[in-house]
């Protein structure tokens, strides 16, 4: 048996005997199930693979444990995979990545009760944990300088728009902006590698490489090499909020399901009239050969949400020092704003999220089959639910909950207006016809069924 313990590094190496205590409560528990399984997944860093059962099927024999100290806690590895460790030495960057799954998922996890019904539910509550999260990773500290930007993208996507993502990260680099993104491979690596280059030719010494994860998706998108400050977030919700109210501006790459889920979720925040005027650039860009990918993206918002929603991004094709440029003039209107309204330059407080977006949406077959599929209603609340359905996708696709309710029960039915039920096959049909459900080479089976409503 191959035993490991490490020392804290970061925020946990200073935790009182009470909290120690605390942490050590939740050994039995099920979060300390879901702390474990983040572990494993941080410890698979840079492994190329979207499925979590084969991800996770060598390491039956993996486990975990605490070690209490006088001054604070120790981590216990047991068979940890060999690939996290160089000459026999773990890697710096995953041990710290460790230590980050330590404070999100147990001690703010044991704080804010994620696996019990008392955890925050109220727009305001909400928000206020979504802040106190990111403060306690320190990721408001040096957030002031106005210059994070958000990048979303896919983890499946082809070599060339890869390349892509790393000359538009670099150009970011140059002027001095720093990347957040999801965390994984493809368009959440590509922008950290090309903005790492750009801060080390301009001298940058204050880089930053945010990955944001939840506990679901994490083993799917484990950490990439170059993210030096890794935050999980209980679940989808919270951590496309992190995101919003975290960035300064964002950046969207070719991707799957799962951008045109946030995609539609920051379409749905900003198309809000309480958010009318604020300034929030959103940039769509890609390589000239992933021009039809955004087409057919830009026709989706158009049939589905209308003008509107179209008037808040603006896509840029195969022009990265464009897109660097748009950006860095979209903080100047931000800085304004914030300066107007006296808001803070780390954490965007009055951008207006309503309740509905906050909640968490299950994905089951009853949820799913539920949805409101329908035009009668609002362009913002369209949105939300369009959000759903894809999160639920999302869900079937590789996360570990939604993949083993497809195998019992089949596939998730998705049901309403036949016209809007037209417009959604065609985008999926089009994220499946270019691979972009599943890493390239895979076989992708559908995890859900289109059906038009009877009259």
């Amino acid at each position: 048996m191959n035993k490991v313990q490490l020392n804290p590094v970061g925020w946990m190496s200073q935790l009182s005997q009470v909290e120690v205590s605390k942490l050590q409560d939740t050994t039995n528990s099920q979060l300390f199930e879901v702390f474990k399984n983040c572990c494993l997944a941080v410890l698979n860093s840079g492994v190329d693979e979207d499925n979590f059962e084969l991800l996770f099927a060598p390491y039956q024999d993996f486990d975990i444990r605490l070690v209490r100290r006088e001054r604070g806690v120790k981590i216990e590895l047991i068979n940890p995979p060999e690939v996290a460790f160089v000459d026999g030495k773990l890697v710096r960057g995953v041990h710290e990545h460790i230590f980050a799954v330590l404070r999100d998922i147990l001690f703010m996890g044991n704080k804010y009760a994620f696996v019990h019904q008392s955890a925050p539910t109220q727009g305001n509550a909400v928000t206020d944990m979504v802040f106190d999260m990111l403060r306690h990773a320190q990721a408001l500290e040096g957030n002031d300088e106005l210059n994070t930007i958000v990048c979303w993208g896919g983890h499946s996507i082809q070599l060339h728009e890869y390349k892509y993502t790393k000359e538009v990260g670099y150009q970011l680099g140059l002027r001095e902006m720093n990347i957040c993104t999801g965390c994984g491979p493809g368009a959440m690596k590509g922008p950290m590698k090309g903005a790492a280059i750009g801060h080390a030719k301009q001298r940058f010494q204050r880089g930053r490489y945010i990955g944001i994860s939840e506990p679901s998706i994490i083993a799917a998108e484990p950490p990439n090499a170059i993210v030096n400050e890794l935050i999980i977030m209980p679940d989808i919700e919270k951590r496309l909020e992190a995101f919003v109210r975290l960035a300064h501006g964002i950046v969207i790459f070719p991707g799957g399901v799962g951008t045109a889920e946030e995609l539609l979720y920051l379409l749905g925040i900003l198309m809000n009239e309480r958010n009318a005027q604020q300034p929030f650039p959103v940039v769509l860009t890609g390589p000239a050969e992933s021009k039809a990918y955004f087409q057919a993206i830009d026709d989706f918002i158009l049939a589905t949400l209308g003008k509107e929603a179209q008037d808040k991004y603006q896509i840029i094709i195969d022009d990265p020092v464009e897109v660097a440029r748009t950006l860095r003039a979209g903080l100047e209107k931000v800085e304004n704003f914030r300066k107007v309204t006296g808001d803070a330059y780390s954490f965007n407080w009055s951008l207006r999220i309503d309740e509905a977006f906050q909640t968490p949406f299950e994905p089951t077959h009853e949820t799913m089959a539920a949805l409101p599929l329908h035009f009668d209603q609002p362009a913002n609340e369209m949105a939300m639910v369009l959000r759903q359905a894809f999160s639920g996708i999302v869900a079937g696709n590789v996360k570990a909950q939604g993949i083993k309710q497809i195998k019992t029960h089949g596939p998730f039915r998705l049901t309403g207006d036949k016209t809007l039920m037209t417009h959604i096959d065609t985008l999926l049909t089009s994220f499946v016809a270019q691979q972009r459900m599943k890493l390239p080479g895979t076989k992708y089976v559908p995890c859900y069924t289109i059906n038009p409503a009877e009259n």
